[in-house]
């Protein structure tokens, strides 16, 4: 047995298991159908619902293709209850609960709901009505050193050697130019993280997605937000991207707080 996400755990071999999508203070009846049309069930305690589905088998593994389709039915549910509830905790995908042979899985989650439901219940009351937007900025090399007296020397260098040297003068140029959009980055990143963080109520660091080829990474955030607050993040990027032309910037949300559920257990 493996642990999962703050006391949920795993098991190749449980017969009984519920797959867990969230947690918030109550839920609708309805919320439609799960991962691969499981029925979405809810277990209480507390005044917190946990929703989930029946799940006994091992966790859910498979073709990249299959993956993604249940992370996408994953975060549909999420997304509904979202939309219904003032809060939400989302899980991430393959939290499952395990049965054992002493305590049945619906009994071991009342239970974690009961044990847990104060600090739960204070992580809800923060995020009432409040939702996570990712942002992620690079800075184009090209556009970025297009101004470098060195990169402009190579430029002009290049149109009139023969095809084997400009092979290798484009390298040079290729490296000239990352070596001075990684120093930009970095000189970038302590100001636009500031600038992000007065736009939110929390900001948490995030896996970098792989940028385009030629851009490099500057920062990849997520931010807390109130739901009136995606205006005032959208128009400090905007902001950004009129002082900075090279910046390429990716901007998305709102969505359930993922990256702030907050669900470690304490010790």
């Amino acid at each position: 047995m493996t642990a999962g996400t703050d006391g949920a755990t795993t098991d190749q071999g449980a017969t009984d298991g519920l797959y867990v999508y969230a947690v918030a203070r109550g839920a609708p009846d309805d919320l439609g159908t799960g991962i691969d049309g499981a029925a979405v069930e809810q277990v209480t305690a507390r005044g917190l619902t946990a929703v989930v589905h029946r799940h006994g088998a091992a966790p859910y593994s498979g073709p990249d293709d299959d993956v993604r389709r249940w992370v996408v039915e994953h975060s549909d549910v999420v997304d509904r209850l979202w939309q219904a509830a003032d809060a939400v905790l989302p899980m991430s995908f393959n939290v499952i609960v395990a049965g054992t042979s002493d305590q049945p899985a619906r009994q071991r989650l009342t239970s974690w709901l009961g044990e847990h439901a104060e600090r739960l219940d204070a992580r809800l009351a923060q995020l009432a009505g409040r939702g996570e937007l990712q942002v992620e900025i690079g800075i184009d090399q090209h556009e970025a050193a297009a101004g470098d007296p060195r990169a402009d020397a190579l430029r002009a260098e290049l149109e009139s050697r023969p095809p084997g040297v400009r092979r290798l003068l484009t390298k040079r140029l290729e490296q000239l130019e990352r070596e001075a959009t990684d120093a930009l980055a970095d000189d970038l990143y302590p100001a636009l993280r500031r600038r992000l963080s007065a736009t939110a109520e929390e900001v948490t660091e995030t896996r970098r997605a792989h940028p385009p080829a030629g851009v490099v990474p500057v920062l990849s955030v997520a931010l807390l937000v109130p739901s009136d607050g995606v205006e005032r993040v959208g128009g400090e990027l905007a902001r950004v991207r009129d002082e900075e032309p090279a910046a390429r910037i990716r901007f998305v949300g709102p969505w359930p707080p993922y990256s702030f559920a907050d669900l470690a257990p304490t010790t």
